[in-house]
């Protein structure tokens, strides 16, 4: 397992929809995905867990990610979140 601490950029910014794009990344790699923040817990592969997740600009987000590609899982997500 791996987890990482990042803090969210303008995402809708820099993405023409980045709800729907947050969740083809995840859905890129074998391994589970969580995104933690302030005691909630998502799936980042479920389009309506991003939703109600909202992550937005200065948020604090763990990224948790388990299985045989957790480490190319994590950076992907990570520079999807600070717009890298």
């Amino acid at each position: 397992m791996s987890k990482k601490e990042v803090v969210v950029s303008n995402v809708s910014k820099e993405h023409d929809n980045p709800i729907a794009e947050l969740v083809q990344v995840a859905c890129q790699f074998d391994s589970n995905i969580t995104l933690e923040s302030d005691n909630r817990r998502i799936n980042a592969k479920s389009i309506m867990g991003i939703m109600a997740f909202n992550p937005s600009k200065g948020m604090t987000v763990n990224i948790i990610t388990d299985g045989n590609d957790e480490q190319e899982a994590l950076v992907a997500m990570e520079k999807f979140l600070v717009c890298e």
